[in-house]
């Protein structure tokens, strides 16, 4: 207890770096062991509580299967211990898989804006848009004209600037889930006709750009030299056009063509064919795509080799959790073998035995199942503090998508549990299918070591 205790304490401080990184193969183990034997003390205690109730039921099947599993071996506590340890690795380990996968799916899509871009350094040929959208899974095409030397508070700063129009720009915002926001509030006021610099246009800036610009007009030098009025009216921290903390973005109507022509298309859409988007914008800007830029996160050795030293964990973590399951009914196979052939002496009938096995199998299965979701639960929120997994999913030191922390994976936690209640109970039937097949001889002498 001391020493789990001292290895999550000191992850949590230090980090798996500086010296601790040994700590994060032994922390979960140690966790794992701490809570196992812990639940071998107790889950016998529910069941003996339950045995007297039971045995005022109908019938001998449930209290005779409550009074075995009640009874606590050495032979029952391994497999048990052997279980959880395994449950919370495994746990430990998809987490840690599916930490990864959302945040190199995360950075790729910062960086790209939305499914695919196809961005030039001058305005796009009219009619891309269109050619675009009849790509096979593109399912719309959002154009953005972005100034990135937008000049502002007199010249002496200057940022990205997206021109858009807010319908579409906010389907977009909503769809990729980067900066959603309403159209209705980007919209050009009733006294930005005609382009007037008076007129005080609402913009989106990021958090850095409102904070150093407040809550009041300033003006902005397009790229045609016209001045555009703006007040910051929303605050996102991102947005699709823009990969950076500094960008403002600005409804295009009302604002001179000049300024505003389209250089940026933002496509979104499910299993977009690479080839048809490169066809389509037919050497017209650089094209990107999400799939390719996540693709390029697992390139190097680090993250390739880290992410199969999880899988690995995770596999070996199965592996042994079904050798234990498989070992310890195994074990107990003659003992069981031996009870039902002297029980169908007594009356008992093939039916009863199959569900008198399932039932025994489920005391100890059960609490497995369950104490392993609990125990892998608890071993990522006390370790995820100390680990970054921004080194494992993307290259570089610094993600797009900022820290990397590590959240416990549903799917991580109930895949191996149900695995576990499937893999006793079907043991457990077909031990008592092949029991009944035996010749009454046969039964009568099962589990007969003379």
């Amino acid at each position: 207890m001391v020493l789990a205790l001292g290895a999550v304490e000191m992850l949590r401080r230090r980090g798996a770096t500086d010296g601790a990184g040994d700590l994060v193969a032994v922390a979960p183990v140690l966790v794992g062991v701490i809570a196992a034997l812990v639940l071998v003390r107790l889950y016998p205690l529910p069941l003996r509580g339950l045995a007297r109730p039971a045995g005022r039921l109908r019938g001998a099947v449930g209290p005779l299967a409550l009074a075995r599993a009640g009874r606590t071996s050495a032979s029952a506590v391994l497999p048990l211990l052997a279980l959880l340890t395994a449950f919370t690795v495994a746990a430990f380990g998809g987490s840690v898989l599916n930490g990864v996968t959302d945040a190199r799916d995360r950075a790729a899509l910062l960086s790209v804006g939305a499914d695919a871009r196809v961005e030039a350094e001058a305005a796009l040929p009219a009619g891309l848009a269109g050619r675009l959208g009849q790509a096979p899974g593109v399912r719309q095409v959002t154009e953005v004209g972005i100034d990135y030397q937008a000049k502002i508070q007199e010249g002496r700063q200057s940022l990205p600037l997206a021109t858009v129009d807010p319908a579409d720009y906010a389907a977009l915002a909503g769809r990729t889930g980067l900066g959603a926001f309403p159209a209705g509030e980007l919209g050009r006021p009733d006294g930005a006709e005609g382009g007037s610099e008076d007129a005080v246009r609402p913009a989106l800036a990021s958090p850095a750009v409102a904070e150093r610009l407040g809550d009041g007009t300033f003006q902005v030098r397009l790229a045609d030299g016209a001045l555009a009025t703006l007040r910051i009216v929303l605050v996102r921290d991102r947005t699709p056009a823009v990969n950076g903390d500094d960008f403002l973005v600005v409804d295009r109507a009302g604002l001179p063509a000049a300024a505003t022509r389209p250089n940026v298309a933002l496509l979104t859409g499910a299993d977009l064919d690479a080839g048809a988007v490169h066809r389509a914008a037919d050497d017209a800007g650089t094209v990107h795509l999400r799939s390719e830029e996540r693709g390029s996160y697992v390139d190097s050795p680090l993250q390739s080799g880290g992410e199969r030293i999880y899988t690995a964990a995770v596999a070996a973590a199965a592996g042994y959790a079904t050798l234990a399951l498989l070992l310890s009914l195994a074990s107990a196979a003659p003992e069981r073998a031996a009870l039902l052939a002297r029980l169908r002496t007594m009356g008992l009938t093939r039916a009863q035995g199959r569900r008198l096995l399932v039932l025994e199998s489920l005391p100890q299965a059960l609490p497995a199942a369950l104490g392993g979701i609990l125990t892998g639960w608890a071993a990522v929120r006390l370790l995820s503090p100390g680990i970054d997994l921004t080194t494992l999913a993307v290259p570089a030191t610094t993600s797009p998508a900022g820290r990397a922390e590590l959240s416990a994976d549903p799917w991580s936690l109930a895949v191996p549990a149900v695995a576990v209640l499937v893999l006793a109970v079907g043991v457990a039937a077909v031990q008592a299918w092949w029991s009944g097949r035996r010749g009454a001889v046969a039964e009568l002498r099962a589990g007969d070591a003379r």
